[in-house]
C-alpha cells in the first residue's frame, strides 16, 4: 500500500526537479522530502531519480511509475471530494427544468415536499415545451413524451396510458363511437398537431388500427388547455388517463373514456441531466423523485399496450 505523502513527494519533485523547489512548494524541509522519496524507492524495491548536474531526473523506472503515481493520487482526490459533499447540507440553488404538463400537477406536489424535506435549498423551476437539444441546455429536466439524443443521461421515470376522451353530454348529442373509424365523424381537438397525420390505436384482441381524423378546430400546445376544451364539450381527443383521474377528481362528471379497450401508445416520462458525477442537492432531488412516482405511471414495458387499454 503506497504513503501518499510519498507519492506527493515523488510527483512534486517530477515536477521541479529539485528537493529545493519541491520542498518550498510542499512547505516541508529537505530532509523530510528526501527520506520519503527513499521509503517509495525502498518500498518498489529500485531507484526513481538519478541525479544529474543539479536536477533531479526520472530513472527508467520513475517515468514508468510516475503515471501510475499520478492517476492514485487523482483517485484520491476525487474520493476525498466525494466523501466532502456527502458532508455537506443539501442546500443551495437548483434549476429544474419541466414540461409544462408536469409543472402544475405532480411535480408541483413534488417540489414542495422537497424543500419542506429540505429547507435549505432553493430550486428555480423552468416550464418548457421543447427537450434539451445538448447537455448545454439544462442540468436537469423532467419530461414528458420521448426525448430527442441530447447527450444527457436519459432515465425511464414511468409511463402514461392515454385513451379517447369526451364530455358526457358531447357523447349524449354527437352519439358514442363504438369503433376507432367512426372518429372521422365527430369534432377532433388536437394537441401540438399530433394526430395531423392519423391516429393508430392499438386493441390487446384485434391488434392496431389506423385513423383519419378530420381537421381539428383547435390547436393547442398545453395539455390543460387541450383538456379544458374536452371538458367543455367541443370535441373528442386523446388525454393522458392520469391527467383525466386527476381532473375527474375535482369536476366529476366532466369526461368519458370513450373506445374501451382501444388506446394510443403510452407517454413516457423521463428524467434528463448529466453524465458524471452530480451535486448531492441534485442527487437528493432525483431521489425524491425516483421515490414519488405514481403507481399509474409504473407501466411494465411488456404490458403496456394492454394496460394502455384499461379504462381511466
Amino acid at each position: 500500500m503506497h504513503d501518499l505523502d510519498e507519492l506527493v513527494a515523488f510527483n512534486s519533485v517530477m515536477e521541479t526537479g529539485s528537493l529545493t523547489g519541491s520542498a518550498r512548494q510542499l512547505g516541508v524541509v529537505k530532509s523530510t522530502l528526501s527520506r520519503r522519496i527513499s521509503q517509495l524507492e525502498d518500498r518498489l524495491g529500485q531507484p526513481l531519480l538519478r541525479r544529474q548536474a543539479n536536477r533531479l531526473l526520472p530513472t527508467e523506472a520513475g517515468t514508468l511509475f510516475l503515471a501510475y503515481c499520478q492517476q492514485i493520487l487523482r483517485l484520491s482526490e476525487q474520493g476525498q471530494r466525494a466523501l466532502d459533499e456527502l458532508k455537506e447540507e443539501v442546500s443551495g440553488e437548483l434549476a429544474v427544468h419541466v414540461h409544462s404538463s408536469l409543472a402544475r400537477s405532480w411535480f408541483a406536489r413534488q417540489m414542495e415536499g422537497f424543500t419542506t424535506r429540505y429547507p435549505g435549498v432553493r430550486l428555480r423551476v423552468h416550464t418548457q415545451l421543447t427537450p434539451p437539444q445538448s447537455p448545454e441546455d439544462t442540468s436537469l429536466c423532467l419530461w414528458l413524451g420521448t426525448p430527442p439524443e441530447c447527450g444527457l443521461r436519459q432515465e425511464p421515470l414511468g409511463r402514461m396510458t392515454r385513451g379517447v376522451y369526451a364530455h358526457p353530454d358531447y357523447l349524449v348529442k354527437h352519439g358514442v363511437p363504438l369503433h376507432p373509424r367512426e372518429l372521422a365523424n365527430h369534432d377532433w381537438i388536437d394537441l401540438l398537431g399530433e394526430t395531423e397525420k392519423g391516429l393508430v390505436l392499438y386493441h390487446p384482441y384485434e391488434g392496431e388500427c389506423h385513423v383519419s381524423l378530420p381537421s381539428s378546430w383547435l390547436y393547442v400546445d398545453q395539455h390543460v388547455l387541450h383538456s379544458d376544451a374536452i371538458a367543455r364539450g367541443r370535441g373528442l381527443g386523446i388525454i393522458p388517463d392520469w391527467m383525466a383521474k386527476q381532473r375527474l377528481a375535482h369536476h366529476p362528471g366532466t369526461l368519458t373514456r370513450c373506445l374501451e379497450g382501444w388506446a394510443p401508445s403510452p407517454l413516457p416520462v423521463t428524467l434528463l441531466y448529466p453524465f458524471g458525477h452530480l451535486p448531492r442537492k441534485v442527487l437528493s432531488l432525483l431521489d425524491y423523485l425516483r421515490r414519488g412516482v405514481p403507481h399509474d405511471w409504473q407501466v411494465r414495458h411488456d404490458v403496456a399496450t394492454t394496460a394502455a387499454t384499461e379504462p381511466g
